[in-house]
């Protein structure tokens, strides 16, 4: 499917600007018009062939510049429950991008030239969003110590304390990529997401991104949700142990019970930069505008600003040289 424009015929997409469907054609707003077509071969709009992965739900037409959604990869048992639309612009997320690396004194010259951002593209990732239970039985003996002087004597006290705690807590919406082309490391770093601007699915907020389905199930990626959530659980108990000493714990029972499990759409700023035969990635967090990414390193300037300091350096030496031989 694709949406055109009632007005003019254009391609609508859905603007984070605006929060609704736009036209960049005719700039009409809510002129949306679906038109469906089930083909995974060709382009609804121009016929061309299409080049798809076998996860790919949402594309741009590389012939004509639509951007098609394909029906059959966002409905039943593909249809995402929930959605975050971009609510960071193309415009935007350039911005957050030269506010993060502008000032790298030895990035290459057109690292953010405007020819290379015409790379960055919108993305929805696959996500699924885990609901847990936990339990979580904590017992160990804490010491605290207690030291001080009476005269030319210094006394240590220890106490010894048995500590018991027992927690309850409830994890919701624990969020773990689905796709095996976004690095999982990365997609943990755009977190944490709002997610009261969650909102059930639509494929028109599709419109004018790329996406996939999710690649893996719920149950292959339980465990790295669990794994979260255990780290976040240890961090919330060592949290009410503070005021010991130390802690020597002898019983740690940590239960998980998984109660639901959401399939979801998360937005994603993908920026490739290719320099010296290799392609260098960066990401900004669609709703919030975090970036993620490392700039690569000019050797070229870092020998240009080598000799520059050293030429430097040569004059103010040569200089004070000179005055001292005048004195």
């Amino acid at each position: 499917m694709l949406f055109k424009c009632k007005n003019c015929g254009g391609n609508t997409v859905y603007s984070p600007e605006r929060e609704r469907m736009y036209c960049p054609h005719c700039e009409s707003t809510d002129s949306e018009e679906k038109i469906e077509d089930n083909s995974l071969v060709q382009c609804v709009n121009c016929g061309a062939p299409l080049q798809l992965s076998e996860y790919t739900s949402a594309c741009r037409c590389e012939h004509c510049g639509m951007y098609l959604i394909f029906d059959e990869r966002v409905s039943t048992p593909y249809e995402p429950r929930l959605l975050l639309p971009f609510h960071v612009g193309r415009e935007m997320a350039v911005k957050q991008l030269e506010k993060e690396f502008s000032n790298r004194l030895f990035a290459p010259a057109d690292f953010m030239s405007a020819k290379s951002l015409e790379k960055m593209e919108g993305i929805y990732v696959p996500f699924w969003l885990y609901d847990y239970d936990v339990d979580y039985d904590f017992a160990g003996e804490g010491t605290r110590v207690r030291t001080w002087r009476s005269g030319d004597t210094e006394y240590t006290e220890t106490s010894y304390y048995e500590v018991v705690r027992k927690m309850d807590a409830d994890f919701e919406r624990v969020p773990v990529d689905a796709s095996y082309v976004m690095a999982d490391g990365i997609m943990d770093l755009m977190e944490p997401y709002d997610y009261q601007e969650l909102t059930d699915f639509a494929p028109k907020y599709m419109s004018g991104f790329v996406s996939e389905r999710y690649n893996q199930q719920a149950d292959e990626l339980a465990v790295r949700a669990e794994g979260k959530i255990k780290d976040a659980s240890e961090n919330l108990m060592q949290a009410s142990l503070s005021g010991y000493t130390s802690i020597r714990p002898y019983q740690k029972n940590l239960n998980l019970h998984k109660k639901n499990d959401c399939y979801a759409l998360m937005p994603v700023w993908q920026y490739a930069y290719r320099y010296r035969d290799q392609t260098y990635l960066y990401h900004v967090n669609g709703q919030t505008g975090k970036v993620v990414g490392a700039t690569p390193v000019s050797k070229e300037k870092v020998v240009a600003y080598g000799v520059s300091v050293f030429a430097m350096v040569t004059m103010i030496c040569g200089l004070l040289v000179h005055m001292l031989e005048i004195l």
